[in-house]
């Protein structure tokens, strides 16, 4: 029974509260309508109605067996203590049955939690997809050419800066090698961006890919993304973002009021399966299977207005590292269903892509309040001494090689050589790539 008790303890605990939901049903509903997500409040409650009967249940079954049990200890003779043995073989099987019952309705109630959504903020507009999100911010003018321009493909496969044939037949299907100036772009990027973002007060940190399953229920991650990322044969995952890791690493933990915020910048191999997006923008390294990205997380004590705060912060971190690199962007954002399960709000940071006369995605940044902290019990002490589950925030910093897209179509010259941004000339030793 400890068990049965225990796991419904952590889910009390770790999901959004039962007792929450229960009092604000319509607000979950209109929750999960915005998000474009489907589920039921409804179902969720007529659940944990079953739960909550067969728990009593249980529990009065229970306490008549360790009644009974007592009474053998007790009984006065041998007659009455072989009358009190009957009686607790019958409760025996009785609260075998009813243990049954109630692991099988806790596994349907949990089901069922996990799939709970977060309540978006108010100011997150209305929309059904990415193509609804609404833009806040331009920054830059989009690149015009006195020359036919290229793509970025044929731009660095004449640099040979990449090779996607050999990457396809290595890797498989949007497989790629970066090689000569290539790579040396990339780990330029690595370099210039860590020294940006390390001046905002983050802690650099290099993140295990490979986590448990936990850690991707906890951040949020699972059920919902679970076709989207690879798993092991031992039944661990490997993460499309190091904000997942990062987030395991005080899963447990009570921190002190005084230790936040928590900024740390992460950075970790990323994989995707891309599930569902075959054949779209699969050429070059728009969309790949394997990258590279640095990534911010924020812990910070339970306030909206914090949250609202470091929100603003992490994202302008971000559009001032791509104004340094001087690529021209918006900042987007996000509609109700381009929302994941946890998120409260989300803006996107797009840059210009010239050949494709389109913005693409670049970094994402978002606030949770305590929905993430909840699952992997993340809390510190208030002034009062009061337990709190702490705020979590998380932002692209920047990705590679999907950066290299809009950095090379955009600085590229009429006689085929690429300029190199100020920011990463000291990286480079060189100013041009031709």
């Amino acid at each position: 029974m400890h068990i049965v008790r225990s796991v419904a303890s952590w889910y009390d605990e770790r999901m959004l509260d039962i007792k929450f939901i229960r009092e604000n049903k319509d607000l979950i509903a209109l929750g999960a309508k915005k998000k474009r997500i489907d589920f039921s409040v409804d179902e969720l409650l007529a659940i944990d109605d079953e739960r909550r009967a067969a728990l009593t249940s249980f529990e009065e079954l229970r306490a008549k067996q360790n009644s009974a049990s007592e009474g053998v200890s007790k009984a006065a003779n041998d007659e009455e203590r072989t009358k009190l043995i009957g009686q607790m073989r019958l409760l025996k099987d009785d609260v075998a049955k009813e243990e049954e019952k109630l692991k099988e309705v806790m596994k349907r109630w949990q089901a069922l939690m996990v799939r709970v959504p977060n309540i978006p903020d108010m100011s997150v507009p209305e929309g059904d997809s990415d193509a609804d999100n609404k833009e806040v911010k331009v920054w830059g003018e989009k690149t015009k050419f006195t020359f036919e321009p290229k793509s970025h493909i044929d731009i660095m496969i004449k640099h040979d800066m990449v090779d996607l044939d050999r990457g396809t037949k290595v890797a498989g299907f949007r497989g790629y090698f970066l090689k000569n100036d290539g790579a040396m772009l990339s780990f330029a990027i690595w370099q210039a961006a860590l020294a940006h973002f390390s001046k905002k007060k983050f802690t650099p940190m290099i993140v295990p890919s490979m986590v448990r399953r936990e850690t991707l229920l906890g951040s949020g991650y699972l059920p919902q993304g679970e076709e989207d990322l690879y798993k092991t044969q031992d039944g661990d995952y490997l993460s499309g973002t190091a904000e997942v890791a990062t987030m395991g690493y005080y899963m447990d933990e009570v921190l002190t009021k005084e230790e936040l915020p928590k900024r740390m910048l992460s950075f970790s191999p990323c994989f995707r399966r891309e599930a569902g997006s075959h054949g779209k923008d699969v050429k070059g390294l728009i969309r790949v299977h394997e990258f590279f990205k640095l990534e911010q997380v924020i812990l910070c004590e339970a306030s909206h207005e914090a949250s609202v705060k470091f929100h603003e912060e992490l994202n302008r971190n971000t559009e001032e590292f791509i104004e340094a690199l001087g690529i021209p962007y918006h900042t987007v954002v996000n509609c109700g269903g381009d929302l994941g399960l946890g998120q409260v709000k989300k803006y996107d940071v797009e840059l210009w892509v010239p050949l494709e006369q389109t913005y693409r995605e670049i970094s994402s940044a978002s606030y949770f309040h305590d929905f993430q902290t909840r699952r992997l019990n993340i809390r510190y002490k208030d002034d009062e001494g009061k337990m709190r589950f702490a705020h979590s925030l998380n932002s692209t910093a920047i990705p590679t090689p999907r950066i290299l897209v809009s950095l090379i179509e955009n600085y590229q010259q009429e006689d085929g050589s690429i300029l190199i941004p100020e920011i990463l000339r000291p990286y480079m030793g060189k100013s041009v790539i031709s």
